[in-house]
């Protein structure tokens, strides 16, 4: 695991209502929600960047759907403050039809630490472009959650199973995989002016 020398922006993704809608199935990891509001609380008391994406669904079907009210409202327990920057997004990247890249760069931003849901869907994507725009990609991998899903062949993969291989094919091609006491333990070494 690499050491994280200077404190990273954090990036919470779609946080959001319309993920405890049944129709997405089981999921997995139930503290994930916890462990991202630890993050935040840390941040904050540093002074950190702190970014959120909020996904606005084109699917009329989805329960993200960008004229749900509900479904799209960040859930109480991820709230963001006044000052921390929101991207709006229609696709499953955050750096897709969003002004994030811009942004990291204009703030000389060059490590991000990512939380957020669903681990298959914008976790898994952001995660890739990150890592392939050249970011220091730190991924926390229990402030992130899977859903179980059905392949082409009518086969059922578990939650666990879908976040288990995710994290593998994301592990060192794309990002460093860290927990949420590994984050905390490690910035807790670090000053609180450092970013």
């Amino acid at each position: 695991m690499k050491k994280i020398i200077n404190l990273p922006a954090l990036l919470i993704l779609d946080v959001q209502k319309g993920f405890d809608d049944p129709s997405w199935g089981q999921r997995n990891n139930p503290q994930a929600e916890q462990n991202m509001a630890k993050l935040l609380t840390e941040w904050r008391k540093r002074s950190g960047t702190v970014l959120y994406s909020k996904h606005l669904s084109l699917q009329p079907d989805s329960p993200l759907y960008h004229r749900d009210p509900v479904g799209t409202e960040f859930k109480e327990i991820i709230q963001p403050a006044a000052g921390e920057k929101i991207f709006p997004k229609n696709f499953n990247s955050a750096f897709i039809g969003t002004d994030l890249q811009s942004y990291l760069d204009q703030h000389e931003i060059k490590s991000v630490m990512i939380t957020g849901l669903s681990t298959q869907h914008c976790v898994s994507t952001s995660t890739r472009m990150s890592g392939n725009f050249g970011y220091q990609t730190y991924l926390v991998s229990d402030a992130i959650a899977a859903f179980e899903v059905t392949d082409a062949n009518g086969k059922k993969h578990s939650a666990e199973s879908i976040q288990e291989a995710e994290l593998a094919m994301l592990h060192k091609e794309f990002a460093t995989i860290i927990t949420t006491d590994e984050t905390l333990n490690q910035l807790h070494q670090l000053p609180y002016s450092s970013r």
